[in-house]
């Protein structure tokens, strides 16, 4: 008897809770398959009937909704390469070799991610835009390294402080260079760190507004999260078009979580105890 009450004080908070987090996407994904009357009904209908492609349609062939995926993809493999890369040799750096002011320098980093997005918008317009890079995939790429390469950095130090030194030693014994350590040792040693760190970095641009909105203004340049907001004018919103778009952009994220949701939840619990 005491086990079903326990059971159930532990099961009714969980689940009031998926219920909370999933509820929004389902209700996106329902509403993006029903006819614009059945959007307006109260009470609410919750099923589509019949269920209608036409959404997708109008999203698809007369947006540019696709030309906006493309962009959005390319700055977020370019971003997150980019992040990956600095990270593993920054990471590397802060939890191996032993320098004045390493604690301070490592505090240092994690101070861009805790800035108020509003407070950096203007120093980098005037940046990017003296360099010519406003309305760019480079510049897009560069200033969302600003968003995700604190953490990143963060994340991964802890993993390469995990790594008992004395296999890099043995190795350095051996006769391999410090490089040689960090590529064919360390580096495979950290993979659940280093696939925590891609989703983060994936998901954390794939999904910014504020610096798309600042610095890529023309409409070639636009991303998923701006496209949104051009299925709504002065007067009127189309709800189905927008739940359609937005169907279309989570569908990427759902489907890479939920095929690396193990390493990656695995990745950030292993970071969090080892930092």
């Amino acid at each position: 008897m005491r086990d079903r009450r326990r059971t159930l004080l532990i099961s009714l908070p969980v689940a009031m809770l998926v219920i909370v987090a999933v509820f929004p996407f389902l209700w996106m994904a329902v509403s993006a398959f029903k006819p614009l009357s059945q959007l307006y009904t109260i009470p609410p209908q919750w099923l589509p009937d019949p269920p209608t492609f036409e959404n997708f349609k109008n999203v698809v062939f007369q947006s540019n909704i696709p030309r906006y995926f493309i962009n959005s993809l390319i700055i977020s493999i370019g971003s997150t390469f980019l992040a990956l890369v600095f990270a593993i040799f920054a990471a590397y750096g802060f939890a191996r070799f032993d320098f004045r002011g390493r604690s301070a320098a490592l505090a240092f980093v994690l101070i861009g991610q805790l800035l108020p997005t509003a407070t950096v918008i203007v120093p980098l317009y005037i940046v990017l835009n003296y360099l010519g890079l406003i309305n760019t995939y480079i510049g897009l790429i560069l200033v969302y390294l600003i968003l995700t390469l604190p953490l990143s950095v963060w994340m991964l130090t802890g993993y390469f402080r995990g790594i008992p030194k004395e296999l890099e030693d043995a190795a350095i014994i051996d006769g391999a260079s410090q490089l040689g350590v960090l590529f064919r040792i360390s580096l495979p040693l950290v993979t659940p760190g280093i696939i925590a760190v891609t989703l983060y970095s994936f998901v954390a641009t794939w999904n910014e507004f504020v610096f798309a909105l600042s610095f890529a203004t023309e409409k070639e340049m636009k991303t998923l999260p701006i496209g949104l907001a051009e299925f709504s004018t002065e007067f009127d919103t189309d709800w189905g078009a927008v739940m359609a778009a937005s169907f279309v952009m989570t569908l990427p994220i759902a489907l890479i979580f939920l095929v690396m949701q193990r390493m990656f939840v695995g990745g950030l619990m292993s970071g969090a105890t080892k930092g």
